[in-house]
């Protein structure tokens, strides 16, 4: 327990840190991180999680209830020996030495497994709100490259109607660059329908109202270097710091298992008030007894059949522990692998992008020597839409995988 409060702070700082890109317009993921860690439900659900869990240390600190007893003689018998008015007794049953501190430690260890769990769901919901952003600048990125290509074609189609009043250019040419601006215009309103629907994903998660507009920033790059991961550093994942502590609590049950087996030893005191009677040649009529009792655990079979259950339980989070290591270890894998893939897609779009501009400037000289085929026009077009398109999804795919390969490493 002392390890987890002394290293929460530090846990958020590297849990969160590495979804953090600073850039110079839009507004911060940073802030809306901040954002959804303060506002989300599911984040508020965990913390009080946790407190709940907490709070038990609390309750493992007390002892068994303490007895009372009042006995009240109802029907007196005539007879000469002195007779009992009342008794009151009282008992109290202490457990074997050490318990109390077993059953402490062992809600302590549960309530580290917590604290894990609020960290694993506040990563996960940083990661997620990630993820929304990279979308959202994908959208607001194509539909400013959808932007340039329409005032293009418009440029395009100003040269065909020149074309078409000297004879160079037939109806159809105008019609056709026309037919693209419309198509490239659907594309534009289809995205933004798309930015509507992730914003108010985004805006779920931060628990604001649906309509919130979130700015993202205009301009993202890919970094000429990646940093270098290994694969070692998924061992301080929490997702896998989760078992160890589930572990420990297991280890802490055992230990409180053995303490609750050991015998319980209880002292008490009796008092009984009796009558006047001439047999009593002493001033001290009244009794005063002090009493122990011990309870021992003869038939200890449940005992071993938890310590048994205990054994089992540890295989098992070792089982799951390693189980989950490997899923992770695909996926990070997997992760740098998209993400390198997303490298290569983009330097690759960026030559094509250069070449498909060099054969746009032949065509334009072409027009100035009095010949231009507009079907030419509109094939380069296209390939220089889909290579600034493609350049989009490389950038937000490879800002996307480094933000999973950071969730999974950092």
């Amino acid at each position: 327990m002392n390890y987890i409060r002394s290293h929460k702070k530090n846990f958020l700082i590297f849990s969160f840190s590495f979804f953090i890109i600073h850039f110079i317009s839009g507004q911060e993921l940073e802030l809306l991180i901040d954002e959804a860690l303060t506002n989300n439900p599911e984040i508020q659900k965990f913390d009080l999680q946790y407190q709940i869990t907490s709070e038990k240390i609390n309750e493992a600190n007390s002892l068994p209830n303490t007895e009372f007893n009042v006995g009240v003689m109802a029907v007196k018998p005539e007879m000469e020996m002195p007779m009992e008015r009342f008794s009151v007794s009282v008992m109290q049953m202490l457990p074997w030495f050490g318990t109390i501190s077993a059953r402490e430690n062992y809600a302590s260890s549960m309530a580290d497994a917590q604290y894990i769990e609020v960290t694993i769901a506040k990563r996960k919901l940083a990661l997620s709100v990630s993820q929304f952003y990279y979308q959202l600048y994908e959208i607001q990125a194509k539909q400013h490259v959808l932007d340039k290509n329409i005032a293009l074609l418009k440029s395009y189609e100003q040269l065909a109607l020149t074309s078409l009043e000297v004879g160079k250019a037939s109806a159809v040419d105008v019609l056709r660059l026309q037919i693209r601006q419309n198509e490239l215009q659907q594309e534009k309103d289809v995205l933004t329908q798309q930015n509507k629907g992730i914003q108010v994903a985004l805006n779920s998660l931060m628990n604001r109202k649906y309509d919130d507009v979130v700015t993202v920033v205009s301009n993202m790059e890919i970094p000429e270097d990646d940093s270098f991961y290994d694969y070692k550093a998924l061992s301080l994942n929490p997702e896998l710091l989760k078992y160890d502590k589930l572990y420990e609590s297991v280890e802490q049950s055992e230990l409180l298992n053995q303490k609750e087996s050991g015998p319980m030893v209880g002292f008490g005191l009796e008092y009984i008030n009796q009558d006047n009677s001439p047999m009593i040649t002493s001033s001290y009529k009244d009794m005063l007894m002090p009493m122990l009792s011990v309870s021992i655990p003869i038939f200890n079979k449940k005992y071993k059949s938890q310590t048994r259950q205990n054994d089992l339980r540890k295989q098992e989070i070792e089982s799951q522990k390693n189980e989950r290591l490997n899923i992770l270890t695909s996926e990070l894998s997997k992760a740098i692998s998209n993400r390198n893939q997303a490298r290569i897609k983009f330097n690759t779009q960026d030559k094509n992008l250069k070449q498909a501009k060099n054969a746009e400037e032949i065509l334009i000289k072409n027009y100035e020597t009095g010949t231009i085929n507009f079907n030419d026009v509109l094939d380069i077009q296209e390939l220089q839409l889909k290579f600034q398109m493609g350049q989009v999804e490389s950038v937000k795919a490879y800002y996307e995988q480094t933000s999973i390969i950071n969730y999974l490493t950092q």
